[in-house]
């Protein structure tokens, strides 16, 4: 695909403009997103209302993804590289596939470490119960469903309403968080829910 035709489609879950790597916390987190999800693409060189710019120093942009994939994500990422020349000007292209061994961690400001997922052009924190999915998705061990009254009382819920919140469904039953989250994930895992992450709140649908 050409330069040009990536940038038209603009920023979104698996495309991220970056004029310039200015710090590796924040690319690590962009990064750690995109291998938690479905993989994605950093256009370094480029602004974000899509115009080429060009990157000075290529060798700088290319430390500066590297350190950040291997000391401010944990596992540590391997990023993929390609130069593209647009009207005399160098845009790097990064490329981070999705990865099988989720979740990753970026390293935070406070010395944490933190999960990211995608959501639209953003990165944004993991709540607990997706951690818990990333983390269990990948071990192919089934799951489990035991429909006692609380999964049901969920199911029944989401046939007269289109969503649930976490705060919803332990009011709705008078549950724990804890107990709520735990149900909730096995049935995101078996494919009966789905959880829908905004930049304001997690919400569950019936699949």
């Amino acid at each position: 695909m050409s330069i040009r035709k990536l940038i038209m489609e603009g920023e979104g879950v698996s495309l991220d403009f970056k004029n310039r790597i200015t710090s590796c916390e924040k690319i690590a987190k962009t990064m750690v997103s995109f291998a938690n999800n479905k993989g994605g693409r950093l256009l370094i060189g480029v602004a974000d209302d899509g115009t080429i710019k060009g990157v000075k120093s290529e060798d700088e942009e290319r430390y500066m993804i590297n350190r950040a994939a291997h000391f401010f994500a944990r596992p540590a990422l391997e990023p993929a590289f390609e130069e593209i020349y647009f009207d005399d000007k160098l845009v790097l292209m990064v490329e981070i596939e999705e990865s099988d061994t989720k979740p990753h961690y970026a390293l935070g400001d406070d010395g944490k470490w933190w999960v990211y997922i995608r959501v639209k052009d953003k990165s944004v924190l993991a709540s607990k119960i997706v951690v818990d999915v990333l983390k269990r998705s990948d071990r192919n061990e089934g799951v489990l469903i035991e429909y006692s009254s609380k999964e049901k009382a969920l199911l029944e819920y989401l046939e007269q309403h289109e969503r649930i919140t976490v705060k919803q469904y332990c009011d709705l039953l008078n549950l724990s968080r804890r107990r709520a989250q735990r149900i909730l994930v096995n049935l995101v895992l078996s494919g009966v829910i789905r959880v829908h992450t905004t930049e304001k709140e997690e919400f569950y649908t019936a699949s």
